[in-house]
Formats: C-alpha cells, sequence, structure tokens
C-alpha cells in the first residue's frame, strides 16, 4: 500500500459509486428507524447490515486505512447491538493488536531519537526543543482545563443526579504522589523495565542521553553505529505498516465488545455528560487547536489528512498508544524532521494528554456537581490546579483518568460513589478524548517544528529548514 494509495479519497467512484453510498446510508438508516418504530428486531438488523454490505465495495476500492477502519467502527458497533455474546468475545483481536503495538514503540522511539541527535549533529538543539515542547504542553492543557471547567459550569450536567446507594464497580486504585515523584519517575532506574513497563518517556529520555553520549564519540566509532540505528529505525517503521493493516479489524473489534459488554441503553443516565463532553472536545478543536496552527502557519487540511488515520485508531480503540507509531510516521511523512517527532510526540504523551487533562476538569466538577457539592471560583481553580499536577506522567495507566480523579476526590470531599458513576460512560467519552491527545500531539510536533524554523510542512516530501 502506498502512501498515495493510503490517503486516498479521490479514488474509482463516480456517480455510481455515489450511487451506491447513497442506497447504503438510506438503508442503514431505514433499518435505525424500523428499530424506533419497534419493528421486528431481525428486520431492522438485516436491513441495516444490507447496508453495511453495500460498502464493502467501496471500501475494498479505495484502499484507505482511514476508510476501512471506519467502516469496521460502524460493523462492530452493529455487531455489539445484535449480538452482545459474540461482540463481547472478540475483544482479543484489540488485544493483539496492542500487543503487537507496545512491541513495537520502544525500539522506533529509541532509534528514532538517537539517530537524530548522533547522526544528524542535532545536539545544541534537543534543549532548545525541551524547552519549548513543555511550554507548549503546558499551555494547550491549562486552556483544556479551563474549557473543561467552563463547560461542566454552564450546562450543569451533575446537577441532579441520584447517586446509587451502592457502586458494583470496582474502584481504581488511586497512587498520589508529588512535583519530585512526578520528576522522579521521569528517569528510567533500568531501561529494560522501562520497556517492559511502556514508560515511553523514560525511553526518551535514555535515548536522549545514549545519543547524547554517542554524538561526543569521534566519527570512526560513532559511524558504525549510527548506520545500524538508522536501519533499525526504517525497519520498525515498516514494521509499522505492516501491523497497521490489522489496525481496522483492531478498531471494530474494539467497538463491537464496548457495545456488547456495556449496551447503549446504560450510557443514557449520563447523556448530558457526555454530550457536554463532545461539544467541548469540538469547541477545543476549533477555536483552539485551529488557531493555533493556523498563527503557525501550517496549512489545516493538509493536516487534517494526516492525523485522520492515527485519530480514528486512538479513537475506536480507547488507547493513544495504538496510534503513537502510526502518528509518528504520519508527522513525518507531514514534513516535521525525524528527531523532532521522536521527541516531542512520546514525550506529550505524558505532558500534553490534551483531551484527558479536558476532560478530567469536567468529570471532577460533574462528580462533585453529582454529590451535592458547591464549589466556589478558588475552589475549583485549587481543584484545577491539583488535576494539572497529578496527571503528568500516567500515560498507559488503565483508566488513567479515574485513577487521578480518586486520587483528588478525598482531598476536596468528592464521595468516591460520583467518580464510579462515571465508569458506565467512561469508555464512551474516552473515544473522544483519546483522539483529541493524538490530535493534540501531532500538532505540538508540527507547531514546535514551526518554531524550529523547519518549512514545507504539508508539500510533498520532507519540510526543510530556513
Amino acid at each position: 500500500m502506498t502512501r498515495n494509495q493510503t490517503h486516498s479519497l479521490e479514488k474509482p467512484g463516480g456517480a455510481a459509486t455515489r450511487i451506491v453510498l447513497a442506497a447504503a446510508a438510506l438503508l442503514f438508516a431505514a433499518g435505525l428507524a424500523a428499530s424506533l418504530m419497534h419493528t421486528s428486531a431481525e428486520v431492522a438488523a438485516a436491513v441495516r447490515w444490507a447496508g453495511l454490505g453495500l460498502l464493502v465495495p467501496f471500501a475494498w476500492q479505495r484502499r484507505s486505512l482511514l476508510v476501512w477502519t471506519f467502516f469496521a467502527m460502524l460493523a462492530g458497533a452493529e455487531l455489539g447491538v445484535d449480538a452482545p455474546q459474540l461482540a463481547t468475545q472478540t475483544h482479543f483481536i484489540a488485544e493483539i493488536f496492542l500487543r503487537l503495538i507496545r512491541m513495537i514503540v520502544a525500539p522506533l522511539i529509541f532509534g528514532g531519537i538517537v539517530t537524530g541527535v548522533a547522526g544528524h549533529g542535532e545536539l545544541k538543539g534537543v534543549g532548545r526543543v525541551a524547552i519549548k515542547s513543555i511550554v507548549f504542553f503546558e499551555v494547550v492543557t491549562t486552556l483544556g482545563l479551563i474549557l473543561g471547567a467552563v463547560a461542566i459550569n454552564l450546562t450543569k450536567a451533575g446537577v441532579g443526579v441520584v447517586l446509587p446507594v451502592s457502586t458494583q464497580a470496582e474502584a481504581p486504585i488511586a497512587h498520589q504522589t508529588g512535583w519530585q515523584g512526578v520528576v522522579l519517575n521521569i528517569f528510567p532506574e533500568n531501561i529494560a523495565q522501562a520497556v517492559a513497563q511502556n514508560q515511553i518517556l523514560q525511553v526518551a529520555v535514555f535515548a536522549l542521553l545514549f545519543g547524547a553520549a554517542l554524538a561526543t564519540l569521534p566519527e570512526s566509532k560513532r559511524a558504525p553505529l549510527v548506520s545500524v540505528l538508522q536501519s533499525l529505525t526504517e525497519t520498525m517503521f515498516r514494521m509499522t505498516k505492516i501491523i497497521m493493516y490489522v489496525a481496522p479489524l483492531a478498531a471494530g473489534a474494539a467497538l463491537a465488545y464496548t457495545v456488547g459488554s456495556m449496551g447503549l441503553a446504560t450510557m443514557l443516565p449520563l447523556l448530558k455528560l457526555a454530550a457536554t463532553c463532545y461539544g467541548t472536545l469540538v469547541i477545543f478543536v476549533v477555536f483552539v487547536l485551529g488557531p493555533i496552527l493556523m498563527l503557525a502557519r501550517i496549512p489545516l487540511r493538509r493536516f487534517a489528512v494526516a492525523v485522520a488515520e492515527p485519530t480514528a485508531i486512538g479513537f475506536a480503540t480507547t488507547s493513544s498508544e495504538a496510534a503513537l507509531p502510526l502518528a509518528m510516521e504520519r508527522m513525518e511523512e507531514f514534513g516535521v524532521p525525524r528527531w523532532i517527532v521522536s521527541f516531542v510526540i512520546p514525550t506529550g504523551y505524558s505532558f500534553n494528554l490534551t483531551g484527558s487533562t479536558l476532560y478530567l476538569a469536567m468529570a471532577a466538577l460533574f462528580a462533585a456537581q453529582a454529590g451535592g457539592l458547591h464549589l466556589s471560583v478558588v475552589q475549583q481553580i485549587v481543584l484545577l490546579a491539583t488535576l494539572a499536577l497529578s496527571s503528568k506522567g500516567i500515560a498507559g495507566v488503565p483508566r488513567a483518568t479515574l485513577v487521578v480523579l480518586m486520587g483528588v476526590a478525598g482531598s476536596f470531599q468528592i464521595p468516591s460513589a460520583a467518580v464510579l458513576m462515571l465508569l458506565g460512560v467512561d469508555t464512551l467519552m474516552d473515544m473522544g478524548r483519546t483522539g483529541l491527545n493524538v490530535v493534540g500531539n501531532c500538532m505540538a510536533a508540527a507547531v514546535v517544528a514551526r518554531w524550529e524554523g523547519v518549512q514545507g510542512m504539508g508539500t510533498e516530501g520532507l519540510g526543510t529548514r530556513d
């Protein structure tokens, strides 16, 4: 599959394709309408599957990872509704995909950073890029926290919610840590352990130090190892392309498992919160990320095309990690130098979780509202500051946002039952916030590259320096 084939949305179609797409949409809509009108469930499902069946030739002709992923998500959701028992047994496919991704993340980051620092003479630029990245991360995530707090204060989605007497779901284990612990966790004590635990920031720090040490060696001693690591990095990118063929199937399986195990009806009581969450995510993209891209003179349409596939994978699998290798590959193809991509995006997975921070503010205040608490403006500011600090360095932790919320809730007398209510729709909202995390990290790489004087991003070929 070539790059042009992957992203082409102009492939065979014409009038015939448009007719087929219209027929598929009509059939699927008719199936949904039949369900609402209490028609036979089997008939309604058959109509919807017929609509999906018409999409198969279209998806096959496009040869686009984005189209395949979208189709698989539709089919997975439909399977979850029609055959929940079967759908819950498909989760292993998504787990296989995640294991394959975890397998390549560490060598991909290590090779990319080391060859960038030692092989391209970027040792002097590392500190500069690190400072610019951290400043960018903090500004954007702070804006996300503020916007999330404003949105939930306006909609008051938690007001009037009746807390359950007992909650069957198991509470995630809360681990509180100070800023010293956050800083300490950046540095690995054992690189093998860091790789095994998928601590990508620790791997990145080790790679920076390794690359800096390698850069100080004489050329005769440095060149052989740099050459090997360049071959390793190229091999890992090629392996990424191979693994991504499984991505649509994994995305469909993940969504089938979610819908099949939870059901759509269980999400209705918290629908107002979910609507607030997704509405705020859209506002954040349009009024925060969009203007930043325009100020940095980054072409919006081409950037959207570059991030569409990794964002779709992150959305469907609710795992930023699953989208990491493809996000790095797409941003390098977009024109961001590899050494910047290899440093900024992995670092952003701990410091630039824009979607997660926005949701944290929203979820914490929702839980406070549901618990009948009336936090003053000053108390809300303190709560947001605590969340901002507590959320650093938690990438890779299952239900990471809930872990942070449980850790912070006790300090503000927020009842744990209110936090545990979020388990009902956490996966649904996790899709949106994970997609925004992926977009935010890709954007960070592009903006930092622009600050470094890289030109030509979004055009054919790699960007160049001024």
